[in-house]
């Protein structure tokens, strides 16, 4: 019995690693791309093993090695080659999506058929209301976004004057952007809901979390862990329930007024149900988008915002001018989102943050569908990830004067070289050295909300309230994988201000 246990074992223990073998060597074909860290088929995993907590400083040695070219780094799953440099950036960015294809690479990162489902994809008209109703509607909806911020801090900072009080940044941020974000998607009183603001940002958190776990395997056994780990269906149950009434309501509305009714309310869901097809206009396709909307501007725009307000409480030197800014525009435009673009200084400390702490080394990433050759020669295979290495770039004195340094007015004083640098160096804008929202057709489709949002609330911080770090130090970054997280144990201190 013991003999033929241990039969079985090895057995068991010879297949296993057979299948991770066969797995790895299906990308011999990149082996004359350099790689950073052991490069054989069994001691690559070494290396991944490695990636999941040192994978900047495996990304920036590759980049110091091969900088303006390519090099590859281990993943559990796989290898991804990174491009490094403008001019390959550029190369890529003109390549066509049915070569290079950023869908099958979200695919693959995000394991989408097992945290969303493939439908948000294969159907993304929340894109559309994205890209059309909310870049044009904003302005008229900034009274409801700002409203929504300041009713969230006074909930959240009940302070007296004199009274400093330490709040966790990380949750405090989150909280304050699903509520605000939620204001212009599903309306004021579901916003405010302790519940559905659980439901959200849990599905969120998790959806990063469940897909890295998913590629710590090889992809042969995929199906099986993605069916264990998916919590998408729970998610989508919770969301369903609450937002019911609503939904129900607006296709009541459609349905006897049409689409265009002026009692529509003006939010994501209405815009939702304009965009669909006949077919699409039900509560889990609009449920399933609301979750899969939240998914990305709560995961990037906590963090985001997180890291800024760090950076501010760590340097609290510049409170000050930000400050007179936010004063002096504010009096004399009001709250609206035209006055926040006029916030020079505070887009460019906003900027410089996202410069110095970017959310993930790989903002863009993509598929090759077809074997790709660069200008210089080298060639991408099919099947095989290609990423961009923002992080050593935005780290590079060649792009950035002093790059690794924290310059908070770096692009305000760029701003004030012409009129022509303008667009440039605003939050929002994207260039082959500035990526933390990607760059080309696929960047963030909403940053210039995110932009809006996050400027509005630093502002109201920064007008309200003095803001210093509880243990005078900014506590390190938590690197998971490609993934940088402000430290979620960070504390920050709050004091309102006296009225001017």
């Amino acid at each position: 019995m013991v003999s033929a246990g241990l039969l079985l074992g090895g057995l068991a223990v010879a297949l296993a690693v057979s299948l991770v073998a066969v797995d790895r060597m299906r990308w011999s074909k990149l082996d004359d791309i350099p790689a950073v860290g052991p490069s054989g088929h069994l001691s690559s995993y070494y290396g991944a093993a490695k990636f999941i907590l040192h994978a900047k400083s495996m990304t920036q040695e590759g980049y110091n090695l091969y900088k303006d070219s390519f090099f590859r780094v281990p993943m559990m799953d796989r290898w991804t080659v990174v491009v490094t440099g403008p001019q390959l950036i550029e190369e890529l960015r003109k390549i066509p999506d049915a070569i290079l294809s950023f869908d099958h690479a979200m695919q693959d990162l995000l394991q989408v058929k097992y945290t969303f489902g493939v439908d948000a994809q294969t159907k993304p008209y929340h894109l559309t209301a994205v890209q059309g109703h909310l870049k044009r509607k904003l302005g008229n909806l900034f009274p409801e976004l700002h409203d929504e911020i300041c009713r969230s801090f006074e909930e959240m900072l009940p302070l007296k004057e004199t009274d400093w009080v330490s709040v966790p940044a990380y949750p405090a941020v989150m909280k304050a952007t699903c509520r605000t974000s939620n204001r212009i998607f599903v309306g004021t009183r579901i916003c405010q809901s302790t519940e559905f603001a659980d439901v959200q940002t849990k599905f969120a958190l998790q959806v990063v979390l469940r897909a890295s776990l998913v590629n710590f395997f090889p992809r042969l056994i995929h199906p099986i862990i993605g069916r264990i780990l998916t919590n998408t269906p729970s998610s989508l149950r919770s969301c369903m329930a609450l937002l019911h009434p609503i939904v129900e309501e607006r296709l009541r509305i459609i349905k006897e007024q049409g689409d265009n009714s002026p009692t529509l309310p003006d939010d994501m869901i209405t815009w939702l149900l304009q965009v669909s097809k006949e077919e699409d206009r039900n509560l889990r396709n609009i449920c399933l988008r609301i979750l899969v909307l939240n998914f990305a501007s709560l995961h990037t725009s906590t963090g985001s915002f997180t890291h800024a307000l760090l950076n501010l409480a760590s340097h609290p030197q510049h409170q000050g001018p930000l400050r007179r800014e936010v004063q002096e525009v504010t009096e004399k435009y009001g709250w609206t989102k035209d006055s926040m673009s006029m916030l020079i200084k505070m887009e460019s400390f906003l900027r410089e943050s996202q410069r110095i702490n970017t959310l993930t080394l790989f903002p863009i990433v993509r598929k090759a569908m077809d074997d790709i050759t660069f200008s210089n020669g080298t060639t991408i295979p099919t099947g095989t990830l290609l990423a961009v290495a923002a992080v050593p770039m935005h780290l590079d004195d060649r792009f950035y004067s002093n790059a690794s340094e924290f310059d908070p007015f770096r692009f305000s004083s760029m701003r004030e070289t012409g009129e022509a640098s303008q667009a440039k160096y605003k939050l929002a804008s994207t260039n082959l050295c500035y990526l933390p929202f990607g760059h080309g057709p696929h960047a963030c489709p909403g940053r210039f909300f995110a932009s809006t949002l996050s400027t509005a609330m630093m502002a109201h911080l920064v007008l309200h309230y003095d803001i210093k770090l509880k243990e005078g130090i900014r506590p390190p970054d938590q690197w998971f994988m490609m993934n940088c997280s402000p430290n979620k144990t960070a504390e920050i201190m709050f004091r309102r201000r006296l009225p001017s």
